[in-house]
């Protein structure tokens, strides 16, 4: 008898399990590794702004834990400023957008990397798959690559969240601890369905079944294509009026740049600072157009029809290009034109190409994407504000939930009806041909312009064009002539005589017509011989006897 053994299946499972290891930790690795590049790169521009200071506040120490302390900020967390007149710790909350591309971006990479990793193969592996040195890596699922990398990331943020706090601004604890991991999962996400090839398929079996349902209905993506279509004219429109702004208080802006500071160093540090700001001007510019318009501290907001308030703002370029005090004029209302533009686009974008869509549906979408419109604009209202002071400055920019609003009730009004429009004129039944445009067709060819134009192309060509128009006959006396002979009719094959038919009779012929019987009996079947019964495959074998088992020693 056999003796019990290890199963076949154990040992390839067991060498799939430690050719796993090595790409999770690879994976935790790549995590890592973007954090540390997100603080390197923003650590090597404190150190040289500190270096090419003259006056600077601290030393090289000082630098770092500022450089951890806006790689925090980048990700949206709160910082605390303790050196202030009042003596009150004072919040810094408002997150440039630019600086959030650093940590999305490089954690993306990383994860995009490690969902790749076990695509390339070796040259030493065996006919499975390869072994555990020179052989093809398993490739990890997507929620293994997710989970390390995010994992990763969240070690380093957690260090540099402790480092930070014996800075001169060191971070909240409360607002990392959720600020630094909704932009690690955002990140990490999208890298891993950016590598798995951005599919959108069926939702995970754990959602109910009515949702899964309704979420595979075509009505949701362009839902969601319009409202992004939306917020792309929104943000378009606040770019535009930010760069008029801009340009209209060039004055104010440059003797506010140059009021700051005197030196190159810290002038380029401002340059900075203003261009990492710029994407919140834009978001604020939108929010403008919208009408809710943006806070600048308490008792004090600028909306298009004017500028209520007396703000204590400081210094800085950007804030320099505010519209000024007062009512507002018919150039800041003429911004109201930009929440048009994004309804149209909504509307537009909201039309299915199909003639069996109901009217119904198409007006449903419309809404849906003025409601995917209001929930981005809100979100990023969210991120572009934020605190700047404990009193004065403790609300600066945008209220979320009033962008939102506005851009929801704004887009909503124009986009309905111009889907509505769209899907009308896009499943109208098709033109006959004749009609009036057929028969203005037909005059047009018949009017001679053809001819005209060769005409006038055979005179400026020259003798390249051979004039094709016929000659009339020369004038001149008549001359008489003979009539024309009459021509002798010809005769056709049809008019020809026939000749007569010629009938043979062959005498002494008797011709049978009568069918021949036919025996319709059918044949007799041969019987078939009987076969002999199946030999067995295996002989009886009589006088076996049964040998127990021996028990193991």
């Amino acid at each position: 008898m056999t003796e019990r053994e290890t199963p076949l299946q154990a040992a390839p499972r067991a060498a799939a399990g430690r050719r796993r290891s090595p790409a999770a930790a690879a994976c935790v690795l790549g995590g890592a590794v973007a954090a540390g590049l997100g603080l390197g790169f923003l650590a090597v521009l404190v150190i040289v702004l500190w270096i090419s200071s003259p006056y600077p506040d601290s030393g090289p120490g000082g630098a770092l834990h500022l450089a951890a302390g806006l790689w925090l900020l980048a990700h949206g967390t709160e910082l605390v400023r303790y050196e202030t007149l009042s003596g009150v710790p004072a919040p810094v909350g408002v997150t440039p957008l630019l600086l959030v591309a650093l940590p999305a971006l490089l954690l993306r990479r990383a994860a995009r990397l490690g969902s790749a990793s076990g695509d390339g193969g070796g040259d030493g592996g065996d006919a499975d798959g390869g072994d555990a040195d020179g052989g093809r890596d398993e490739v990890l699922p997507a929620s293994a690559v997710f989970s390390a990398v995010a994992c990763g990331y969240l070690a380093v943020g957690s260090l540099a969240t402790v480092y930070a706090a014996a800075g001169p601004m060191p971070a909240d604890p409360l607002s990392a601890a959720w600020h630094v991991p909704l932009v690690a999962v955002l990140a990490a996400a999208g890298g891993v369905w950016s590598a798995k090839g951005r599919p959108v398929g069926p939702l995970p079996h754990w959602v109910p079944g009515a949702v899964r349902r309704a979420a595979a209905r075509p009505r949701y993506p362009l839902a969601l294509r319009a409202g992004a279509a939306g917020a792309l004219v929104l943000l378009g429109g606040g770019a535009l009026i930010v760069g008029a702004s801009l340009a209209w208080h060039a004055a104010e802006v440059q003797a506010s740049f140059l009021a700051l500071t005197g030196v190159w160093s810290g002038r380029f540090a401002v340059l900075l600072l203003a261009v990492a700001l710029l994407p919140n001007a834009v978001v604020w510019g939108a929010a403008y157009a919208l009408g809710p318009g943006f806070a600048l501290g308490a008792g004090a907001t600028a909306t298009p029809l004017g500028f209520a308030g007396a703000p204590a703002l400081p210094r800085f370029p950007l804030l320099a290009a505010l519209p000024p005090e007062g009512p507002g004029t018919l150039l800041t209302c003429a911004t109201a034109g930009v929440p048009v533009l994004a309804g149209l686009a909504v509307g537009w974008f909201a039309v299915r190409r199909a003639r069996e869509v109901r009217y119904r549906e198409t007006a449903l979408t419309a809404a849906l994407g003025a409601l995917v419109c209001g929930l981005l604009m809100a979100g990023l209202a969210a991120a572009a504000s934020g605190p700047l002071g404990s009193r004065g400055l403790a609300s600066f920019g945008p209220v979320w939930w009033a962008t939102g609003a506005a851009a929801f009730a704004w887009t909503l009004l124009p986009a309905v009806p111009v889907a509505v429009a769209v899907h009308s004129w896009r499943t109208r039944p098709a033109r006959q041909a004749d009609g009036p445009a057929a028969d203005s067709e037909d005059e047009w060819h018949d009017s001679g312009v053809r001819e005209l134009r060769w005409e006038a192309l055979r005179r400026a060509a020259g003798t390249l064009v051979p004039d094709l128009t016929p000659q009339d006959p020369p004038q001149g006396p008549p001359r008489a002539t003979a009539p024309p002979a009459e021509p002798a009719p010809v005769q056709g094959p049809a008019d020809a005589p026939k000749p007569p038919r010629r009938l043979t009779v062959v005498t002494g012929l008797h011709l049978d017509l009568t069918p021949a019987p036919v025996d319709l009996t059918p044949a007799p079947v041969p019987a078939r011989p009987a076969e002999a019964p199946p030999r067995p495959l295996v002989p009886p074998v009589a006088g076996a006897r049964v040998v127990p088992r021996r028990p193991r020693a």
